[in-house]
């Protein structure tokens, strides 16, 4: 993803005015960007874009607002989730990997997992999530199959996935299956995967 392919999927935005506008205020005085990155949806629209997939036309729009901005990006994308709604920290969390801030908003990472809001739980493990340590991010994977957030979420699953991910989910497997229950079918591919890969 790049803030130019986000751009081009916001060409239609109902006020494009507003949104250019938006962008070169945020450019030349940050300190614009709450007020801006709040309004966004109301300005631009909340639908969902075809491309990219899985994107919010308010998500993508606050997402190239954080990348307009001239530096502060790790400062600015920490404010804006702690003191944003529901759906300005899944903004936040899908502009990470867009930013120059190295892993320096992980902890964003660590919070959106504990939630019980699976769709901060997805946003959490796009392409930023590489940043996340191997034990917390198998935590996380195995949070997916359990709040039942499809797997293909996951950035890079199939790179990342490994035998003790393997071991843990083989074991709620025999949890679930020892109540009467199953995984969900893509955890269970990719249990099967994982065995595969073993053997």
């Amino acid at each position: 993803m790049t803030p130019d392919r986000l751009r081009a999927a916001l060409r239609d935005v109902p006020d494009p005015r507003w949104l250019d506008a938006a962008l070169r205020r945020v450019a030349t005085d940050p300190a614009a960007i709450p007020r801006l990155f709040a309004g966004a949806a109301r300005r631009c629209g909340r639908g969902p874009l075809p491309d990219p997939p899985g994107w919010t036309v308010d998500e993508a729009a606050r997402a190239l607002l954080l990348t307009a901005l001239p530096a502060g990006h790790a400062a600015a994308a920490e404010a804006l989730y702690r003191h944003g709604d529901a759906a300005e920290r899944r903004a936040v969390l899908r502009a990470l990997p867009l930013l120059p801030i190295g892993a320096a908003c992980v902890p964003l990472l660590h919070d959106a997992i504990r939630t019980d809001d699976t769709r901060l739980l997805a946003a959490a493990l796009g392409p930023y999530a590489r940043h996340l340590e191997q034990p917390a991010w198998r935590q996380a994977v195995l949070k997916c199959v359990f709040t039942g957030v499809p797997l293909a979420v996951v950035d890079n699953l199939a790179g990342r996935a490994d035998g003790e991910l393997a071991a843990m989910l083989a074991g709620l497997a025999e949890e679930r299956h020892a109540a009467g229950g199953s995984v969900p079918a893509d955890a269970a591919d990719l249990l099967d995967r994982l065995g595969a890969r073993e053997t």
